[in-house]
C-alpha cells in the first residue's frame, strides 16, 4: 500500500504541501442519486412543492458547496474553481433524481472533493425541499467517476456490469 499523503510520519493528520507542484488543468466528475416515491418525483417535476422549484435550488446549492469545500473538508486546499456544472436528471425507473457534477480548475491540486461535495449537497437539498411529502427518500452511490490533470493523469471508474 502506498504512503498516505495526508498523514505525517508521526501519524498526525496534515495538509499536503503543494507549493512545488506544477499548475495544470484539473477536471473531476462525480455522481449520485436520490430515490423517492413516484409521487414525490411527480411533485418535483410539476414544481408543486411548498418550498418551490426543487431542481433549480438544488443545483445552486451544489455549486455553492463546491466553492466552499475547503470549509467542510479540513485538509482540502482552497481552489479558484474555473467551472462547476451540475446536471440533474429525473429517473422514473428509480424513481428519483440522478445528479452529476463536473468541476474544473487550473492549479497544483485536484478538484475531486469539490465534485463529490457538489453532488452530496445537491442531493441533500433535494431531500430538504421534498421531505415534507416523503421522509423515506434515500441518497446513495455518491462516487467519483473520472478525474484528469496533474501528475497522476487521467483516471476513470472501472464499472463492471
Amino acid at each position: 500500500m502506498s504512503e498516505l499523503s495526508h498523514v505525517h510520519a508521526s501519524g498526525e493528520a496534515r495538509m499536503v504541501d503543494v507549493s512545488d507542484k506544477e499548475s495544470t488543468k484539473r477536471y473531476a466528475r462525480a455522481s449520485g442519486f436520490i430515490r423517492m416515491k413516484a409521487e414525490t418525483l411527480d411533485a418535483i417535476l410539476r414544481n408543486s412543492l411548498a418550498k418551490g422549484e426543487v431542481l433549480s435550488v438544488a443545483r445552486v446549492a451544489g455549486i455553492l458547496a463546491a466553492k466552499r469545500t475547503p470549509e467542510l473538508i479540513p485538509l482540502c486546499h482552497p481552489l479558484a474553481l474555473d467551472d462547476v456544472q451540475i446536471e440533474l436528471t429525473p429517473d422514473r425507473e428509480l424513481p428519483g433524481v440522478r445528479c452529476e457534477a463536473v468541476t474544473r480548475a487550473t492549479g497544483p491540486t485536484g478538484v475531486e472533493m469539490e465534485a463529490m461535495v457538489a453532488v452530496a449537497v445537491t442531493l441533500v437539498t433535494v431531500y430538504d425541499m421534498a421531505k415534507a411529502v416523503d421522509r423515506d427518500m434515500c441518497i446513495t452511490d455518491i462516487c467519483l467517476l473520472e478525474k484528469a490533470g496533474g501528475r497522476s493523469g487521467h483516471w476513470e471508474r472501472n464499472v463492471r456490469g
